[in-house]
């Protein structure tokens, strides 16, 4: 008997993640990417000190990839080296503050008591239970979940009346936090991880204070950078049978189903999953079948872009650690503008210092990575080749590169909006704001039989771990519905494939998952 043939369109995170596990499953697999290289927007661009990550940096729950690889019969460990980083991240305002933390609460306490006094140090603890009790009530029923869902919630909240209270559910994050924090340096500071989300903490929900407690459960370097990780998932992925095909895009989706590459050449299946962003979708780039798949509620509002630069220098100013971030002096002139689709004024900088962090001495030219956050492209926007502002917003907190980064360092909003076509440059997919966010991303299955989605665009969200689970969520579902009594299935028409061997190296996505 052949084995159900499984095609997935999109090396990113959720794509990697669903390969592996239907190609464990006995799937045949083929994954395609338009890209040359697997991860989605877990890129390097060159620099004269090697490659530089040019996406995500920060990697939080270990876990799902530990879990992940156990599922298939591999130990992490074994593909790739991770590192859990003691500092979370070290953090800089104009008036002179400056402050680490380390997920430890005690420890962080006391830095803030040092930073604004005793009574910030005791709000600190107060937010950390809350946000604690939230993460664990919505972990499992939300995070872990294929479908979130009210009925388990509502359970949990009758309960435990403290965690309505924890919730704030009429309030924004923004808010919430200047309620909590009577130092507005820290209201500033938690408010940031809505932009973890793609969203801006005045139009988000109190809710996503949450987040803080993913990376106060520990932060993970990667050896060789992030790009690593989805190379080892890649071979991974091979090792388990799937058919890694770069450089080739997909251009239509077809019921029965089927996808039509670029070259025309047509490869049937029983399962199709995209992991690619649902807009595209919905934007009939894939063809006006999968168009119908989902819903309007599932793409829009649009999620943030950002202004990102990587590149190599001499750096001269503050002592750097591995994770960095360069605060404006009001919130308000950086999320004001977004909110209304326009380029912040005095906007924050993270700056990913690639070869720093504990216990390491970084060489002469160091590798660095800086993200500004940017509105996404309107659907009648023209793109303009608008100047970068970052270099000289971090010169005027003190932190100069000598050399500065050229135009090939760059990538911004337009960028984002070619090498994902669909995504509007947005980086997170849906927006996160709105009480009902959580549950307008569209899940794994869709309306149109045969096609699963995955990615950072669908449940349970962008990020890095997220969108791995988006990828079992997805291979779950294919799992659970096919139909065990085939005894055929669907060829590739006459002519073939034109694609590389299994044993190839593997590719992100058109439009490629996060």
């Amino acid at each position: 008997m052949a084995a159900e043939r499984a095609i997935v369109i999109g090396a990113g995170m959720g794509g990697l993640a669903a390969a592996m596990r239907l190609a464990h499953a006995g799937l045949a697999v083929d994954l395609f990417d338009a890209a040359a290289q697997p991860g989605g927007k877990m890129r390097t661009l060159p620099s004269a000190a090697g490659p530089v990550d040019a996406g995500p940096t920060v990697l939080t729950l270990r876990g799902v990839f530990d879990e992940l690889f156990a599922d298939i019969g591999l130990r992490l460990d074994e593909h790739v080296r991770l590192e859990r980083e003691p500092v979370l991240g070290r953090h800089f305002w104009p008036d002179g503050g400056r402050l680490d933390l380390t997920g430890d609460e005690e420890t962080d306490a006391r830095a803030i008591a040092d930073l604004s006094g005793a009574k910030a140090a005791r709000q600190f603890r107060r937010f950390s239970a809350e946000t604690r009790r939230l993460w664990d009530a919505f972990e499992a029923p939300v995070m872990r979940a294929p479908r979130p869902r009210l009925a388990p919630l509502a359970v949990r909240v009758a309960a435990d009346p403290a965690l309505l209270r924890a919730m704030a559910p009429f309030s924004t994050l923004a808010r919430r936090l200047g309620r909590r924090f009577d130092d507005p340096r820290l209201a500033q500071l938690f408010g940031r991880y809505a932009t973890y989300l793609g969203g801006v903490p005045t139009r988000v929900p109190a809710l996503l204070a949450l987040v803080w407690q993913a990376e106060a459960r520990g932060v993970w370097r990667v050896a060789g950078g992030m790009a690593a990780l989805a190379a080892a998932m890649a071979e991974a992925a091979r090792l388990r049978g799937a058919h890694l095909h770069a450089a080739t895009p997909v251009a239509r989706i077809e019921d029965g189903p089927a996808v039509i590459l670029g070259d025309g050449t047509r490869h049937a299946a029983d399962r199709v999953v995209f992991a690619g962003d649902p807009r595209a979708l919905r934007a009939g780039l894939l063809g006006p079948g999968p168009a119908a798949a989902i819903g309007r509620s599932a793409v829009a509002p649009r999620s943030l872009s950002a202004e990102v630069l990587a590149f190599a220098a001499t750096p001269r100013g503050p002592d750097l650690h591995h994770h960095n971030v360069f605060f404006g002096a009001d919130p308000d002139t950086e999320f004001a503008p977004l909110a209304r689709g326009e380029a912040p004024r005095d906007p924050s900088v993270y700056v990913c210092a690639q070869d720093r962090g504990t216990g390491r001495t970084p060489p002469a030219t160091e590798r660095f990575e800086t993200i500004v956050n940017a509105a996404p492209l309107t659907e009648t926007e023209t793109p303009c080749p608008c100047a970068d502002r970052t270099i000289p917003l971090l010169a005027e907190r003190g932190l100069t590169f000598d050399p500065p980064p050229g135009p090939g360092a760059r990538t911004a909003p337009p960028d984002f909006a070619r090498r994902f076509p669909g995504s509007l440059g947005a980086l997170y997919g849906r927006s996160p704001e709105g009480p009902a966010a959580t549950f307008a991303r569209p899940t794994a299955r869709s309306t149109m039989p045969g096609l699963y989605l995955a990615g950072g665009g669908t449940h349970p969200g962008p990020g890095v771990p997220m969108a791995a689970l988006s990828g079992k969520h997805a291979a779950a579902a294919i799992l659970s519905d096919r139909i065990s009594t085939s005894t055929c299935r669907p060829t590739d028409t006459p002519g073939g494939t034109s694609t590389e061997s299994p044993t190839t190296e593997p590719a992100p996505s058109r439009p490629s998952g996060s």
